[in-house]
């Protein structure tokens, strides 16, 4: 999601100073955690020590106004000291569920002539650990099960970001290295385990399988959960489906309405009967918004538009999808279908208005005396979120 931000100084003469201020703090810190001096940090007047001040290092007190506050329930500013410090415990999962990078912003307004842009960036620590939704898996494969068929296996899920977020997966308790697992990533990082067969598999020899799959994050030390494979070997089926391709690329405007045709897919299976019957479905591991955004027709694989398509939110989602004949131990195949959302001008820009001055201006205001900020904004992006402020009337001179 791209921000575009135009800011116009409405000022009789330029005198406004612009400061910028990065700032980062661990998630779970208390109320009253300090996270910065703004006068110190952007070295204004107030913020100096005696020695670096002007006006032979006498010191004037400090006046700092919040006047944009993402999370005011989180974060403040003293009105006298200009310390930045949190109002209660920040949860970076709770904050951020969806976002790798958790950045919260203020705008500051100080000593009556200078602005400061703040951002607070929310770190992560490894207080979570993967978890899977169930204990156990129960799987039945065909004895006629192919070396290097694949089988999708249940994700597990961790709330951290980044390094302290799910890493990898180990399978363990296979003896005669009938499986394998293969660990992929999707777009957007996340990983997902797949069950390899790695050599042929004999019912008469052994029937049942038990295996266990672990989900390990990358934390010092590292956090990890286990769920438990029960794999049925059975015998049936000699065909599977197949698709036309492997994965597919369509492309969509973000406002196609709902019910929009995305894409009709087409696996044949070359039995006959119920055997050669196909039915479609998405996988086990596809995430839950995208579930929210489409839909698929079990009997023809025609996937269909069934949320609101938001560029802004996602300019790019993954559909894997399988097929699976209706007879016994059938053997499903997949492929993958990526939508990219063209971005469409469908946010207009915002203005907003904030007064700094109180009441009259005095005409004996000197110049230089700020009266107002105007903020413009467009979630946009690209040109379709480009700005260009413009300030009517005379009397003035302005910015943007």
């Amino acid at each position: 999601m791209y921000l575009s931000i135009c800011c116009c100084f409405l000022l009789w003469a330029p005198a406004l100073t612009l400061k910028n201020l990065n700032y980062s703090v661990p998630e779970e810190q208390g109320a009253g955690t300090v996270i910065g001096n703004i006068g110190r940090d952007a070295r204004l007047q107030s913020g100096l020590p005696p020695a670096e001040r002007g006006g032979g290092g006498r010191s004037k007190s400090g006046s700092y106004r919040v006047l944009e506050n993402s999370a005011p329930h989180l974060l403040d500013v003293d009105a006298d000291s200009g310390l930045l410090y949190t109002k209660q415990r920040i949860d970076r999962e709770s904050l951020c569920r969806h976002n790798a990078k958790c950045q919260l912003s203020l705008e500051v307004f100080a000593n009556d002539k200078e602005i400061c842009m703040i951002k607070v960036e929310i770190q992560d620590i490894n207080d979570n650990a993967p978890s899977f939704s169930s204990d156990q898996i129960e799987m039945d494969i065909s004895e006629n099960a192919a070396p290097g068929t694949r089988f999708p296996l249940t994700s597990a899920h961790d709330p951290d970001a980044g390094e302290n977020g799910l890493r990898t997966y180990l399978l363990t308790r296979d003896d005669h290295g009938l499986f394998g697992l293969d660990v992929k990533s999707r777009g957007d990082g996340t990983k997902f385990p797949e069950l390899v067969i790695q050599k042929a598999l004999d019912r008469e020899q052994q029937t049942h399988h038990t295996l266990v799959l672990t989900a390990l994050d990358g934390g010092e030390p590292p956090r990890s959960a286990t769920i438990q494979i029960n794999v049925k070997v059975i015998d049936s089926n000699d065909n599977s489906p197949v698709f036309e391709a492997p994965s597919y690329l369509v492309e969509l405007p973000e406002n196609a309405p709902l019910g929009t045709v995305v894409i009709d897919l087409n696996a044949t299976d070359a039995d006959e009967g119920p055997n050669g019957e196909v039915l479609y479905s998405f996988s086990s591991y596809v995430p839950d918004r995208v579930r929210e955004l489409f839909s698929i027709d079990p009997k023809t694989g025609l996937i269909r538009v069934k949320g609101n398509l938001d560029y802004e939110e996602n300019g790019m989602l993954e559909i894997d999808v399988q097929a699976r004949d209706l007879g016994p131990n059938p053997i499903p195949a997949h492929c993958k279908v990526t939508v990219k959302l063209i971005d469409r001008n469908d946010n207009a820009p915002s203005i907003g208005f904030v007064s700094v001055r109180q009441g009259a201006l005095s005409e004996a205001a000197p110049p230089g005396t700020v009266i107002a900020l105007v903020r413009v904004t467009d979630r946009d992006s690209g040109k379709n979120g480009q700005l260009q402020c413009r300030v009517l009337g005379g009397g003035g001179t302005g910015g943007g």
